[in-house]
């Protein structure tokens, strides 16, 4: 038998459209009420047009070391979710040296 489940997204925007706060929700989500975010990035696959469409948005005080953090593990997911998806180990690993160039590339793990 099938259920449905929810996810909501509320974006607060100033006068200029840009995001001020993003909150969301989940119907499955380990907490309950609304949860703030900095950013969010949201990808579907539209098979008709064989396009991904993609949201993405960030808050105005959203600080670029934040945003490289959230980059480089947005990468490491990738690898994961590839890994997981088609078994293919070999390619997965590409995201993950990636990430880790990246994160060499914005010193993101240097003391500051």
């Amino acid at each position: 038998m099938t259920r449905k489940s929810e996810i909501k997204f509320v974006v607060e925007i100033d006068e200029k459209k840009m995001p001020e706060k993003i909150m969301w929700q989940a119907d499955d989500a380990e907490f309950e009420g609304m949860k703030e975010a900095k950013t969010m990035m949201l990808s579907l696959w539209d098979k008709q047009d064989n396009l991904t469409l993609g949201i993405d948005l960030w808050t105005k005080d959203m600080l670029v070391d934040d945003m490289n953090m959230h980059f480089y593990q947005m990468m490491l997911k990738l690898g994961d979710t590839y890994r997981k998806s088609t078994s293919d180990n070999d390619t997965a690993k590409m995201f993950d040296d990636f990430a880790s160039d990246f994160a060499a590339k914005v010193k993101l793990f240097e003391k500051k």
